[in-house]
């Protein structure tokens, strides 16, 4: 563990195993017989960010993968629009909405939408991480959050990234995994002791912009030495817009014609397909009795004129995947 990809197609071709993908758009195999569990310690690293977020899960000797993910930033500008067209609403109404004073949500512990979307990410990977791989601890780069001098407001509820992440620690050990904490300057220092360096071009698609420091903090516990692969999965988030009763500008004739939603046709948005033309895609929206369906690895959308019947369902993904591979001795592709 891991296996070989010959090793993979082999186990295939005899029946003894059948693909799976995941989530994360990472194709594994499921053995079909029984056999005894001999798992190394698999530890995953995580190098939190504004933008782009470094990923590694790393064991005593070989590392399983490496990966980089987008942060989703989208959730701000979606929650001042909607507060902007339901005060636009309410205006055109002749009624007005009774005061709430009491509300009944106010006891609630509360994170902002946009902190809680940023790491109920980062839970939602580690999950599916959890469902191909034994992992057995995580280890995270601690952020500091600044507090203000005479704001007693500010310091008082802290940072919205304070509170955001002491919900993901939390999150982690109830997934049943220890958590370990580093210091940026601990970072470095291992860094420094693996002789890896850090590319100081963030959103470069390359093991040296993120994954490094999450490769370094996970084999500080499992006690790798050196990273075999440095192959990277670059994870996009696939937003699928919620279901509208009408867009937000009327066409012609002052028309608002419905818009989003979560299914096409029967399908679920985001559901991987295979096209007898196109490949493999995924779903997109809908029209005339037709979807859209969008490139696997950048998200561009490839046609709006498919028929469901020319579709062959593969699984159910929640991230665009595009596969960048390395220098490393093992892996020759995400397969």
């Amino acid at each position: 563990m891991p296996t070989t990809p010959k090793r993979a197609r082999l186990l295939l071709k005899q029946g003894k195993a059948r693909p799976y993908w995941n989530k994360l758009g990472i194709f594994c195999i499921i053995l079909m017989y029984d056999v005894q569990p001999d798992n190394q310690q698999l530890v995953v690293g995580i190098d939190p960010g504004s933008s782009f977020e470094g990923w590694s899960v790393v064991g005593t000797k070989e590392t399983a993968l490496n990966g980089m993910s987008e942060a989703p930033k989208h959730v701000t500008n979606a929650v001042e629009t909607r507060r902007t067209m339901r005060r636009a609403r309410r205006h055109r109404k002749c009624w007005r909405r009774p005061a709430r004073f009491n509300n009944r949500l106010s006891d609630r512990k509360f994170i902002p939408p946009s902190t809680f979307a940023r790491w109920n990410a980062k839970i939602r990977i580690i999950e599916q991480l959890q469902k191909i791989l034994p992992i057995t601890d995580v280890v995270v780069e601690d952020v500091a959050a600044v507090s203000k001098k005479n704001c007693r407001r500010w310091n008082k509820n802290f940072s919205p990234l304070e509170v955001g992440k002491r919900w993901f620690y939390t999150a982690i050990r109830a997934l049943g995994l220890d958590l370990y904490l580093r210091t940026g300057y601990e970072t470095k220092e291992l860094r420094d002791r693996f002789g890896l360096k850090k590319s100081s071009q963030k959103d470069k698609k390359t093991f040296s912009s993120h994954a490094v420091d999450a490769w370094v903090m996970a084999a500080d516990i499992s006690g790798a030495e050196h990273p075999p692969e440095i192959g990277l999965y670059y994870w996009t988030p696939i937003r699928v817009h919620r279901r509208q009763l009408h867009r937000f500008q009327p066409e012609k004739g002052g028309i608002r014609k419905p818009y989003g939603g979560t299914r096409s046709m029967g399908l679920t948005r985001g559901t991987l397909v295979h096209h007898i033309k196109y490949g493999l895609t995924y779903i997109g929206g809908t029209l005339k009795n037709r979807v859209s369906l969008h490139s696997y690895g950048t998200g561009k959308r490839v046609t709006q004129n498919a028929r469901i019947e020319d579709c062959t369902i593969q699984t159910r993904i929640a991230w665009r995947t595009e596969w960048y591979a390395g220098t490393g001795r093992r892996h020759s592709s995400p397969a």
